[in-house]
Formats: C-alpha cells, sequence, structure tokens
C-alpha cells in the first residue's frame, strides 16, 4: 500500500521511563507502518521536560500543536508557543521542556528513526485522557 492512515481511537501511547514527564502518542513508526521515520505527538506534564539527547544521524522536527515551552540546543535557547517549529540537526545535545501551567503538544518527527520507535514501545503503556484526545482531535 502507498499510503498509512493513523486514527485517534487507534493510536498507541507510551512513557519511556517511569518517571519520564513526557511521553508519547504513536502516530507512525517502523512498527505500525513500515516506514524509515517516526512520527508521534508528545505530550509534556506541566514542569515536564526531556532528559539531554542528541541523534546520530537524525533530524528531529519539534512542532507545537499546543502550549508553552522552551527549547535548550548546544548551549542556545529559544522559547516555544503554537505553532512554532524547531528542526534539531544530527548531533545536537537538546533538550525541551515544557514551560507553561497546562500541558505542551508537540507533534515531534525523527527521520531516520534510528529506533526510536522501538526504544518508546518498550516503555509503559499510557491511556490518552480527554485532553489528549482533544488535541489530537483538532
Amino acid at each position: 500500500m502507498s499510503f498509512f492512515k493513523a486514527s485517534v481511537d487507534k493510536v498507541q501511547a507510551f512513557r519511556i521511563s517511569p518517571d519520564d514527564t513526557n511521553y508519547f502518542a504513536i502516530l507512525f513508526d517502523r512498527d505500525v507502518a513500515k516506514c524509515t521515520s517516526v512520527a508521534v505527538v508528545e505530550i509534556f506534564t506541566a514542569g515536564g521536560r526531556t532528559p539531554p539527547n542528541s541523534h546520530v544521524a537524525a533530524d528531529e522536527l519539534f512542532y507545537v500543536l499546543s502550549g508553552e515551552g522552551r527549547a535548550h540546543c548546544d548551549g542556545q535557547t529559544t522559547e516555544l508557543r503554537k505553532g512554532d517549529a524547531l528542526l534539531v540537526r544530527p548531533g545536537s545535545e537538546h533538550v525541551l521542556e515544557n514551560t507553561g501551567s497546562s500541558k505542551l503538544y508537540t507533534l515531534t518527527v525523527m527521520i531516520p528513526d534510528e529506533e526510536f520507535g522501538a526504544l518508546i514501545r518498550r516503555g509503559q503503556p499510557v491511556e490518552l485522557d480527554a485532553e489528549d484526545i482533544a488535541v489530537l482531535c483538532r
């Protein structure tokens, strides 16, 4: 098939580690769409943040769907809000954090996926709440 359609009622969500303050609703990855990229809606709780991380070969795109945040990348910082897009290049250490009082939602895409989809799927399943579903269905 030349396309793959994701529907919110079939989206699976995971938290990579029990203490993480962000979790991922998987739209496309190698497992469900047999593709070489991964696309998720990354959801940060209030005050949540990613651990410092970098990628060997992947470009990572963050598009803010809702909320406010801040990105730290290789010693530089930029504020993020709904409608902003951030591209992080391979090898750049980065952290995204939620600076708002509600959840931060980003469409996060990694190309190639560098097994990120598999890492997410090894985490703990998460039930999406009504707020999560509302943002995914906008």
